[in-house]
């Protein structure tokens, strides 16, 4: 399994060049940044990639209503150019709160949605023309950029609509709030069989996960309890939840010591998570200390 850096802080260029550094420094395979009310996560992403070469760089997620897949293509082309070691394009449909209420975009039929946007930004990526006249995109065209390697493109799939379509359509899903038994029991045998009924590889299962090596557990989880307790309110978030048998997404969050949290992970690994992206938690002493089990965790494999 590899193990990545997750970065959903909104951090600004300065701070994601020196989080990149830390990450390569300590072995970790990536690190992926959302998509906030904040800095550009695309441009970041480029940033880094030519400031620090050596990591495989991706977005976990870039919302796809506000942007026409026509227009994302091009931005995901243009760092790809620049990712030499390689870039994740992660979308999804975000939530109807922020969509419809802060952006004033219809947030019809997300699954539906999400499944026309691929029938036209695949094509692109791989330089191939689109001519797709759907109920929720319609894109003609095609882009003049040399595509020498396609971005892998993951979906934010919770649900099993959502699954199935990035099983088919796309290289995986990258996911938020989700524990080990509904990875186990939900998301990799839907999102396989998908991929592997539409003659597809074995998709990549992202997982990101919450990480505090402590000896105050119980305040880590309230902090994020507090900052990000409303996320459980969102209907994809309190799906997934229910699932796992979760009341609040600050239950997600993987916290203890060294033993608890390397053992925490390695059960993502058992019930087939190919990818861990790690977002680490806690005062600036519990953060180095828990990025240093995490990369000796990955050296040890």
């Amino acid at each position: 399994m590899k193990i990545g850096l997750y970065l959903g802080d909104g951090s600004g260029p300065s701070t994601v060049v020196n989080e990149l550094l830390t990450a390569a420094g300590a072995g970790l395979d990536s690190v992926f940044l959302s998509q906030l009310p904040s800095w550009d996560a695309l441009t970041l992403v480029a940033i880094g990639a030519a400031a620090v070469p050596g990591i495989e760089l991706g977005t976990a997620v870039v919302p796809t209503y506000p942007r026409h897949p026509l227009t994302l293509a091009a931005q995901a082309l243009t760092v790809q150019a620049v990712a030499t070691a390689g870039f994740t394009l992660g979308i999804g449909p975000s939530h109807q709160q922020y969509i419809e209420g802060s952006l004033g975009y219809r947030y019809d039929h997300p699954a539906r949605h999400i499944r026309e946007y691929l029938t036209v930004l695949r094509p692109l990526l791989h330089g191939e023309a689109v001519d797709v006249h759907g109920e929720t995109v319609t894109a003609v065209g095609r882009l003049d950029l040399p595509v020498a390697v396609a971005p892998s493109v993951l979906v934010s799939a919770l649900g099993p609509v959502m699954l199935r379509t990035a099983g088919e359509l796309a290289d995986g899903t990258v996911t938020v709030w989700t524990g080990p038994r509904t990875v186990g029991d939900h998301i990799v045998p839907t999102i396989t069989r998908a991929a592997a009924g539409a003659g597809r590889p074995a998709p990549r299962v992202v997982i990101g996960v919450g990480v505090c090596v402590t000896t105050d557990p119980d305040r880590v989880r309230a902090e994020v309890a507090a900052q990000l307790g409303f996320a459980a309110d969102f209907p994809a978030y309190r799906a997934v939840l229910d699932r796992e048998g979760w009341s609040e997404v600050h239950e997600t969050v993987v916290a203890g010591t060294e033993e608890v949290v390397e053992r925490a992970l390695r059960r993502y690994a058992d019930v087939g998570a190919t990818e861990v992206l790690v977002n680490l938690l806690g005062d600036p002493r519990e953060r180095a200390r828990t990025l240093e089990v995490v990369a000796a965790l990955r050296s040890a494999g």
